[in-house]
């Protein structure tokens, strides 16, 4: 495995923790800072806008070195996470967490072009799910820690953590990746030309749609696995830590099956699973083993489709690869904000915690199918 693509999957490691910690960590937050726990939440919207906002501003530094981009990215990751680490109140914390996620859609914009850029022939889409592979590691590993650590010891010692992993990360990227062959520079309207085919539209939204339909169940994941199949409080590490298995697995599988396939069929196939699997969990999740099981398959589904989707975002960008590379995370967390929402919509009506499932499976056949119409236009006709 290339020491570059080891060095890019250090930063989605830290973005992992920072953006997923915070939903292991929102009591002692809540707590610690006079807040109700609703209000603790605007936390993670904060840093889900933050998303949103950063990625489209790649399209201002694409006459630079994407080295340099990345370097500089890393930089504000270290930034945002220290000065949530010494908040001294919730408003400078909410501000902190925004910053924190101006970088993310940027980071895998950028570090999924230079993943492709070094990959062996052949190897496009592995190579950034080796990149992605950091994510799935922070939600196995990362996050488990830094919720172990908040409990232990402070909220603010997690966010130092991140800060300090950054340290590492600027190094290793400085060390261990080449000079990237820049992007030719289309000038600002030709970074928005790609928006004109339908293509990346149909992947924007399938993204959007699919992510959103899992996160209508995964958003309460905790509450379903202990009042619907009968698991214990104090077992949900594991049972998290069986999620983030699914996630490794299901990322690195889905890289290495669209070199071997096509992005758009392995993508189609998985969000197709998806629907299957949140039916199952609806119908059978009062069965704990099956719970389980189902919970790691969902996982591995929701990052099995990442990388497909990442890579054809680049391919069918021509000109705007930045813009459309970062375009996938923006998605990801609209269908999050969107998922979460819609999931607690049946809970508020008083149903029960297998639910939020139902209501998400919608969300994965509509992002199945527009996956099934992307792949049969643009990919079986070439």
């Amino acid at each position: 495995m290339k020491k570059s693509l080891i060095a890019l999957a250090f930063g989605t490691l830290a973005l992992g923790i920072a953006e997923f910690v915070m939903m292991g960590i929102l009591p002692d937050i809540a707590s610690d800072l006079h807040v109700s726990i609703a209000e603790a939440g605007h936390l993670i919207s904060a840093y889900a806008l933050g998303v949103c906002v950063g990625a489209p501003m790649l399209i201002l530094a694409r006459k630079h070195p994407l080295k340099r981009i990345l370097l500089v990215l890393v930089a504000v990751i270290m930034a945002g996470n220290v000065c949530a680490a010494l908040a001294p109140n919730f408003w400078t914390l909410m501000a902190a967490r925004f910053v924190s996620g101006l970088p993310h859609g940027a980071y895998f914009g950028v570090g999924s072009i230079a993943a492709e850029k070094l990959a062996d022939k052949g190897k496009d889409s592995e190579a950034v799910s080796i990149m992605i592979a950091g994510m799935t590691i922070a939600n196995l590993l990362g996050v488990p820690l830094g919720t172990a650590l908040s409990s232990m010891l402070s909220w603010r010692v997690t966010f130092l953590l991140v800060g300090c992993w950054g340290m590492i990360v600027l190094y290793y990227i400085w060390r261990w990746i080449p000079p990237v062959e820049n992007l030719p520079d289309t000038g600002f309207r030709g970074q928005f030309r790609f928006l004109r085919s339908p293509a990346p539209w149909l992947l924007i939204f399938a993204t959007m749609l699919g992510n959103g339909g899992v996160f209508c169940w995964y958003s309460y994941v905790s509450p379903m696995l202990v009042h619907v199949s009968g698991f214990s409080p104090d077992r949900l590490t594991l049972l998290m830590i069986l999620a983030g298995f699914g996630m490794v697995v299901g990322n690195l599988t889905g890289g290495r099956l669209s070199d071997r396939f096509t992005p758009g069929r392995v993508a189609a196939v998985s969000q197709g699973s998806i629907f299957v699997i949140l039916l199952l969990l609806f119908f059978t999740a009062h069965t704990a083993w099956l719970g389980a099981l189902l919970m790691c398959l969902c996982t591995a589904g929701l990052f099995a489709v990442s990388s497909p989707q990442q890579i054809l975002l680049i391919r069918y960008s021509k000109g705007g690869e930045m813009l459309g590379a970062g375009s996938v995370q923006v998605a990801f967390n609209l269908g999050n904000a969107i998922g979460a929402y819609c999931g607690g919509l049946p809970l508020d009506a008083g149903l029960g915690y297998q639910y939020p499932a139902l209501v998400g499976a919608p969300f994965a056949l509509a992002g199945f199918v527009l996956l099934t119409v992307f792949h049969r236009k643009y990919e079986r006709s070439r």
